[in-house]
């Protein structure tokens, strides 16, 4: 455990405060490459550190770990461990207490968290390199938002002065987040006339989904297996398909997938089999706090354009 110890001090003792106050992943043990490690990451959401745990740490070392963690406290204002590895993955405060409303700060962009409450935080940190190519090519474009959850693609966008947002989702709950993440960033009058949240089954609503476009951009970012609304083996073609109805020639595509058993070649086939005339033009380069053993099993971010 000295090893995520040594990375979480040195994580958190930048001599630049506005690289101490972003979102990153201090630790990240499922990328195989550090043995023994592979069941602990750990990420940082200034001032709260989140310690996710996808098996059962050997006491000695956990022990050795929590004494460590009491000379780091300081200079956080909480720590949370999350155990993925039990049934309902229960969360812990093991020191300090949780702002009233902790949130990300990327690139100077803002997300709310829900914290110590569920599985899932609301916001995904490996996702970074997306937002950051959506808010670069964003401007002045029409975009769609499919499988949009909290909205962060889409805080880029407009970030990014894109003319139009409409997501997607079938969690309203989701999508209300996605309301307040554009509020936290003074997106007020854009949420009047500019940013729409469709709280659909995007298989049943395709009609809908069509005469709201055209769209410049469409991004693609579905769960990789989600129990009655999307497998990816099956359904991601089902998406790829419907993308000639959905955009004008010349249109991009981001085309993402987290799921470490399926490969580049999986989206690829996709889009020869059922959109032939979208061209690939490059994958997006994953951030270097996820460093993997296979880089095959690092979240896809594929950009291709019709």
């Amino acid at each position: 455990m000295q090893r995520v110890i040594d990375a979480i001090a040195k994580g958190l003792n930048s001599d630049s405060s506005s690289l101490r106050e972003e979102a990153k992943r201090l630790f990240h043990g499922r990328g195989q490459c550090f043995s023994d490690l592979e069941y602990i990451n750990v990420d940082w959401y200034d001032p709260v550190i989140l310690i996710t745990l996808y098996a059962e740490p050997d006491n000695q070392a956990w022990q050795q770990f929590e004494r460590a963690m009491h000379d780091i406290f300081p200079l956080t204002g909480g720590t949370i461990v999350q155990r993925r590895y039990q049934t309902g993955s229960p969360s812990e405060i093991i020191y300090g207490q949780l702002p009233d409303q902790p949130i990300a700060l990327e690139q100077g962009l803002k997300y709310k968290l829900s914290l110590a409450k569920k599985q899932n935080i609301g916001f995904f940190i490996d996702m970074e390199p997306g937002r950051a190519w959506v808010q670069e090519v964003a401007a002045n474009k029409r975009v769609l938002n499919l499988f949009a959850y909290t909205c962060s693609l889409s805080v880029a966008a407009i970030a990014g002065s894109a003319k139009t947002v409409v997501n997607l989702d079938m969690s309203r709950a989701a999508l209300t987040i996605g309301r307040e993440n554009h509020r936290l960033n003074g997106h007020d009058e854009k949420l009047k006339r500019d940013i729409q949240f469709l709280p659909y089954n995007l298989f049943r609503s395709w009609k809908k989904v069509i005469q709201k476009g055209p769209y410049d951009l469409v991004i693609i970012d579905p769960p990789s297996r989600q129990k009655g609304s999307f497998v990816a083996e099956s359904d991601y073609a089902r998406v790829v398909r419907r993308l000639p109805q959905l955009m004008p020639e010349g249109g991009d595509i981001l085309a993402c997938l987290n799921a470490p058993e399926l490969g580049d070649d999986f989206l690829q086939r996709c889009f020869e089999n059922e959109c032939s005339q979208a061209s690939f033009i490059a994958r997006l380069e994953n951030s270097p706090d996820f460093p993997e053993m296979d880089p095959k099993r690092n979240l896809k971010l594929m950009h291709y354009q019709l």
